[in-house]
C-alpha cells in the first residue's frame, strides 16, 4: 500500500492559477499541510512532476498533493492488541473501543492503547499511515471513536467536532430518573479544588452544554446524550450535577464494583462527513454486555 494522494484535474476556470491557491482554496488543504508537503520530492506534483506552490497550473492538468507523510512522527509504538475496527479506508478508521483501554498513549501507558494497537494493525496490512486521533474517549468509556490516517483528515474532522457535520450520541445508565425527561444541562465546567483529575461545575469554568433524553426510566435509567462542547468528563460531571450520576462512577458518584467496574457510558452512534470525499457516514455500536446487564428485560436501542 503506497502513499495517499489527493488529486484535482484543473478545469477551465482555474487555468493559470498558482498551484498553492488551488491546493488551499479548491482542494481545501490548510497552510500547515501545504508547508509540510512542499519539501517532499512527491509532495506536490503536476502531471507527475514535482512543482512548487508558485508554479501555474493549466486546464486538463492533474495536480496531486501527498497526504500521508513518509515517516511516522507520532512516536506511538506499534503493539499487538485487541482492536474492533468498524470501518476503514485510506483516510480514517472508526473503532469500537473496549472498556479499560486508553485512546492514546500517556503517562504510564505507552504500549497498551488504541493508538498502539492501530499502528500494529496498519503494519500488518502494509499501510504506512500514522495515528492521528480526532477525539478521545475516557479509559472506562466504550464505543465509537475516529482516528485519521494523515494530518489533513485530522484537521478537517477536528474542525467539524461539535457541529452538525460530526454528530456523536452517547448512551448512559444513571442513578434514578432525571426530570424533566429531556432537557439541556448548561453549566460551566472547571477543575475541582485540590484535584488534578476531577472536574466540577463552577461559575468560572468553560462553557459546557449537554442535551439528554431519558429512554427507559427506572431505578437505573437509560439516557441518551449529545454534547455541544467536549470538556473532560463532561457527561459524568453534568449528570452528577443534576443529581443522577452514572452507575459505577467512582469519581462523581458511587463505586459499584458488584454492578460495573467503570462509569456506565457508551459512545453509541456516530455521524460524520468524510474528510476527503465529503460522503455522509453513519455508524452504530450496540450497548456492551456489562451495561445491558444493568437493564434486564428492557428493550435496548
Amino acid at each position: 500500500m503506497g502513499p495517499r494522494y489527493l488529486t484535482q484535474t484543473i478545469p477551465p476556470d482555474l487555468d493559470n492559477r498558482e498551484a498553492g491557491w488551488v491546493l488551499r482554496n479548491v482542494m481545501h488543504l490548510s497552510g500547515t499541510v501545504v508547508r509540510r508537503i512542499k519539501w517532499l520530492e512527491d509532495g506536490i506534483l503536476l502531471d507527475g512532476q514535482r512543482i512548487i506552490v508558485r508554479d501555474r497550473v493549466h486546464t486538463g492538468q492533474v495536480l496531486s498533493a501527498r497526504l500521508t507523510v513518509p515517516e511516522r512522527s507520532s512516536g506511538v509504538v506499534p503493539t499487538e492488541g485487541p482492536l474492533d475496527i468498524i470501518y476503514e479506508d485510506a483516510d480514517i478508521v472508526v473503532i469500537n473501543k473496549a472498556a479499560g483501554v486508553l485512546s492514546h498513549p500517556g503517562h504510564g501507558h505507552y504500549t497498551d492503547t488504541v493508538g498502539n494497537y492501530l499502528l500494529y494493525h496498519l503494519d500488518q496490512i502494509g499501510d504506512p499511515s500514522d495515528f492521528h486521533p480526532v477525539h478521545r474517549l475516557d479509559k472506562g468509556t466504550t464505543g465509537l471513536m475516529v482516528a485519521a490516517k494523515h494530518p489533513h483528515a485530522q484537521e478537517v474532522l477536528r474542525k467539524a467536532l461539535h457541529t452538525p457535520e460530526f454528530r456523536r450520541v452517547y448512551l448512559a445508565v444513571c442513578e434514578g430518573i432525571p426530570e424533566p425527561a429531556s432537557g439541556t444541562i448548561d453549566a460551566p465546567i472547571g477543575m475541582a479544588e485540590g484535584s488534578i483529575l476531577a472536574r466540577c461545575v463552577r461559575p468560572d469554568g468553560q462553557p459546557s452544554r449537554t442535551h439528554y433524553q431519558v429512554l427507559q426510566p427506572g431505578p437505573r435509567s437509560l439516557v441518551q446524550l449529545e454534547l455541544d462542547s467536549g470538556r473532560t468528563h463532561q457527561i459524568r460531571v453534568h449528570m452528577a450535577h443534576i443529581g443522577h450520576p452514572l452507575v459505577g462512577d467512582y469519581l462523581y458518584g458511587t463505586a459499584a464494583p458488584d454492578l460495573l467496574d467503570r462509569p456506565a457510558l457508551h459512545s453509541w452512534h456516530l455521524e460524520l462527513n468524510h474528510p476527503v470525499s465529503g460522503e455522509h457516514l453513519s455508524f452504530t455500536a450496540p450497548l456492551p454486555e456489562d451495561m445491558a446487564a444493568l437493564l434486564p428485560g428492557i428493550p435496548l436501542p
